[in-house]
C-alpha cells in the first residue's frame, strides 16, 4: 500500500474520530444540561413515580368503580393519601420541631430540671460509670455542664436544625409527590408502555420485559412490605403518644419509623413512652391503663399489617434496606428515606440478576464440555 493511501485512510479515521468525539460530546452537554435543569424535581419525581407504581392497582380498583375515570379515581386517591398520611405526618413532624425548641429554651434559660440517676446506672458495663457522672453533673449543675460541652452542643443543636429543616422539606415534597404520581396513574398503561421500551432498547426484547417487571415487583413490595408498613405503624404509635400526651412525640414517631424500616420492633420506642407516660402523666390509672395496651397493641401491629399489604417476601436483606433508608436520609432527609431504601434494593436486585445468569451461563457452558 502506497503511502498516499495511508495518510488518506489516516485522515479519514481522524475524520471519523472527531465525528465521533463532538456527538459525544454534544450528546454529554445536552444529557448534563438536561440534568441540572431537572435535578430540583428529581426526588420529588422519582418518589412520586415509586407511589404511582405502587399505588396502581389500588387506583385501577376506583377507576373501574368509577366507571374507567382514570383521571377522577387519580384525584379521589391522591386526596385520601394527603389526608390519611401526610397530614398526620405533618402533625408528628411539627411535634418534633416544637419538642426541639422546648428543649434548646429550657436549656438556654437554666428551666430545665434533670432528675437524678439511680444507682444501678452505674453497674452498666462498660459505660455505666461514665453516663452516671454525666447525668449527675447534669442533675446538680446544667449550666457547668453546657458550658463544658458548649461547642459539642452548638454542632449538635445545628444538626438538629438542619435535620429537621430537611424534613419540612420533605413534607412539602410529599405532597408534590402524591400530586405527581395521581398524574402518571392517570396515563398509567402507556407509562407502562414507555418504560417497557426503554428497557428492551437498553437491554433486548426478553430482558427488557423482565427488568420491568422486576423493577415493579420490588418497587410494591419494599413499598408497601416495609416502608408503608413502617409508616402506618409509627403514625399509630405517635397519634396514640400525642392523645395520651406524652411530649416529644415527634421524636418517637421519627424513632419508630427508623425502627420499623430496620424491621426491630417498634415496641422498643414504646415502652420507654409508657414509661415516660406513667412517670409524667396525669390521666389516671384507668386511661394510663387504655393508653398502655394501645402502645404495646400498636408496636405489634405489623405482624397484622406485613401479611396484607406484603404480596410476597421481600427477596432484599434487611440489612441492604435500612442502609438505603439511612442513606438517603441522611443526604435528603425524610423523603430520601423511602427513595433510598427502594432504590437501593431495587440496585441489589438487579446486580444479583446479572450475577445469577452469569452463573447459569457458565454452568451451561461447563455442561455442554
Amino acid at each position: 500500500m502506497e503511502s498516499n493511501d495511508l495518510i488518506t485512510i489516516e485522515r479519514r479515521l481522524v475524520t471519523r474520530f472527531l465525528d465521533m468525539f463532538i456527538k459525544f460530546g454534544l450528546i454529554l452537554a445536552l444529557a448534563s444540561f438536561c440534568f441540572t435543569v431537572f435535578s430540583p424535581f428529581l426526588n420529588v419525581m422519582l418518589w412520586g413515580l415509586i407511589l404511582a407504581v405502587t399505588l396502581y392497582p389500588l387506583h385501577q380498583y376506583f377507576a373501574k368503580k368509577l366507571g374507567g375515570k382514570q383521571g377522577l379515581a387519580s384525584v379521589i386517591l391522591v386526596l385520601l393519601g394527603v389526608a390519611l398520611i401526610v397530614v398526620p405526618t405533618i402533625i408528628m413532624l411539627t411535634s418534633l420541631g416544637e419538642s426541639a425548641t422546648t428543649l434548646v429554651e429550657q436549656a438556654s434559660h437554666t428551666h430545665l430540671v434533670i432528675p437524678p440517676p439511680n444507682a444501678s446506672i452505674g453497674t452498666i458495663p462498660v459505660i455505666g460509670g461514665k453516663l452516671f457522672a454525666l447525668w449527675s453533673q447534669a442533675s446538680q449543675d446544667l449550666p457547668g455542664l453546657i458550658s463544658d460541652y458548649h461547642s459539642q452542643i452548638a454542632h449538635a443543636a445545628k444538626l438538629v436544625l438542619a435535620v429537621l429543616a430537611s424534613m419540612g422539606g420533605g413534607v412539602f415534597g410529599f405532597i408534590i409527590s402524591f400530586i405527581a404520581a395521581g398524574i402518571m396513574m392517570a396515563v398509567g398503561a402507556s407509562g407502562a408502555n414507555s418504560a417497557t421500551r426503554i428497557a428492551m432498547r437498553i437491554t433486548d426484547e426478553r430482558k427488557g420485559v423482565e427488568l420491568v417487571k422486576l423493577c415493579t415487583g420490588t418497587i410494591r413490595a419494599v413499598a408497601q412490605g416495609v416502608i408503608g408498613v413502617a409508616l402506618i405503624q409509627s403514625l399509630l404509635v405517635g397519634i396514640i403518644m400525642a392523645l395520651a400526651g406524652i411530649p416529644a412525640v415527634g421524636i418517637f414517631f421519627v424513632g419508630a419509623l427508623i425502627l420499623g424500616i430496620a424491621q426491630v420492633p417498634v415496641l422498643l420506642v414504646s415502652l420507654p413512652a409508657i414509661a415516660l407516660m406513667w412517670l409524667t402523666g396525669d390521666h389516671g390509672t384507668v386511661m394510663n391503663v387504655v393508653f398502655t395496651v394501645l402502645l404495646i397493641v400498636a408496636g405489634m401491629v405489623d405482624n397484622v399489617l406485613k401479611p396484607m399489604l406484603l404480596g410476597r417476601g421481600v427477596d432484599v436483606p434487611m440489612p441492604v434496606v435500612l442502609l438505603g433508608a439511612l442513606g438517603g436520609m441522611a443526604t435528603n432527609g425524610i423523603l430520601g428515606m423511602f427513595i433510598g431504601a427502594t432504590l437501593l434494593s431495587i440496585g441489589y436486585l438487579i446486580f444479583m440478576a446479572w450475577v445469577n445468569e452469569g452463573l447459569k451461563k457458565a454452568s451451561l457452558e461447563n455442561t455442554s464440555q
